[in-house]
């Protein structure tokens, strides 16, 4: 079997990911501060440090690696994602394997959607400035797949929005859900054998890989909500973001919906095929 090393195996899609890729590499993982899948997989690893991934990726010799690591928290976002872009894209270079990049819809201002992959970053905060500089930097490698996809849901582990959301309505908390935001949310399934797929093939660049559904993150919200069985919602309300973000992020799928057989399905048909199974 190929050797795979996944990193960020301890975020909300490395959890899911991970399964599915067991089943078909030989597999490695990532983690930082906690691993919620504890299997004999996983190891620590701060993609900050240079040598320490230098020597992960040297000594095990994946194939493949898929860069999943990140962070939104302001005290080290910068270093985590782009140090981290840079230390994983030239230990992949050493080790000649194939490289798949984890990036985001945030990039753009949200102003000239659908999104398709040539069209140029122009990030509007911190986080989005911050993937940019990585996918500046992970293009220089040769063998490279740069993934933007969108919000990422799942309906077996709820996902961290929802949970923050939960957990602030159960004790009284006033939520805001915005009605400006237009988003692909993406499942989680879906991205996970989008990346698996892409390991495979000899497509190189930039894929838009999200779900074919177009909905405002408030209208996420509120499926989560009604999957998750969360009734309590008095102090949520529902309103414009205030321009603190992009607005508009769709992203154009045609060229996924061409290359790959994973299906771009949206929120509504997950929801409805699990309810079916």
């Amino acid at each position: 079997m190929k050797r795979l090393l996944i990193t960020g195996g301890s975020s909300y899609l490395g959890q899911h990911l991970i399964p599915q890729a067991t089943r078909h590499y030989d597999c490695l993982y990532t983690y930082f501060s906690q691993d919620p899948l504890g299997l004999p997989e996983g190891v620590w690893l701060d993609v900050r440090n240079k040598g320490e991934v230098a020597d992960l990726v040297h000594d095990w010799h994946p194939e493949l690696i898929i860069h999943a690591a990140g962070s939104n928290r302001s005290e080290d976002m910068e270093d985590v994602i782009c140090h981290g872009a840079e230390n994983i894209a030239a230990a992949a270079t050493g080790a000649g394997a194939r490289l798949i990049h984890i990036s985001s819809d945030v990039i753009f201002d949200g102003t000239q959607a659908p999104y398709r992959e040539f069209d140029l970053p122009n990030p509007i905060h911190a986080y989005g400035r911050a993937k940019t500089s990585a996918e500046r930097i992970v293009s220089g490698h040769d063998n490279h797949v740069i993934i933007r996809t969108s919000l990422i849901y799942g309906l077996d582990i709820m996902d961290l929005s929802t949970k923050w959301i939960a957990a602030a309505l159960t004790a009284g908390e006033p939520v805001s859900l915005f009605n400006d935001q237009i988003r692909n949310p993406v499942w989680t399934q879906t991205l996970s054998s989008a990346c698996l797929e892409l390991g495979e093939l000899g497509f190189t660049g930039i894929l838009n890989v999200a779900g074919r559904q177009a909905m405002s993150r408030a209208e996420l919200g509120y499926r989560m909500l009604d999957w998750w069985g969360i009734e309590e919602r008095n102090s949520l309300s529902v309103g414009p973001s205030g321009g603190r973000w992009p607005v508009d992020c769709r992203l154009d799928l045609a060229l996924a919906t061409k290359l790959l057989n994973t299906p771009m399905l949206g929120v509504d048909e997950v929801i409805d095929a699990y309810r079916r199974s």
